[in-house]
């Protein structure tokens, strides 16, 4: 599902209370967005988690958040198994992770888009971050 992800040297931990995500912006440069809602977050104006499955986007569930795509840059992700132990996965230089930008009263929040697994890694998760190439410059 993505619980972490690592950028220039620097992982980052959904679980962390502040955590902020690498969002690649047009022109190549990046900006860092609060990444979704924890449970005990004061205000309820986001989803909890930090995940949107494309099925729900897809669906319209996201629709009240005005979604939009954007692209989270990322070295590599961090998924862990059914028995809680970490696996990091590299991306290729040209890869980048697939994000949901929600908005709610000029407040944004981006989740990592979620798709089901790729076959040869089941095994240690049902789901798997969208991953997405980046266009030739």
């Amino acid at each position: 599902m993505c619980g972490g992800i690592e950028y220039q040297d620097q992982k980052i931990y959904f679980p962390q209370p502040d955590a902020h995500l690498p969002v690649r912006l047009r022109d190549g440069h990046v900006t860092w967005i609060t990444w979704g809602r924890r449970k005990d977050e004061a205000t309820g104006k986001f989803p909890n988690g930090g995940w949107a499955r494309l099925n729900s986007i897809k669906s319209g569930k996201w629709k009240p958040w005005h979604p939009r795509p954007v692209l989270i840059a990322a070295d590599q992700f961090m998924e862990k198994d059914h028995n809680n132990q970490s696996h990091w996965i590299e991306l290729d230089k040209r890869m980048v992770i697939q994000g949901l930008l929600a908005e709610r009263d000029k407040e944004t929040r981006v989740y990592v888009v979620t798709i089901d697994a790729p076959p040869e890694y089941a095994w240690i998760h049902d789901r798997w971050p969208r991953l997405v190439r980046l266009k030739e410059q």
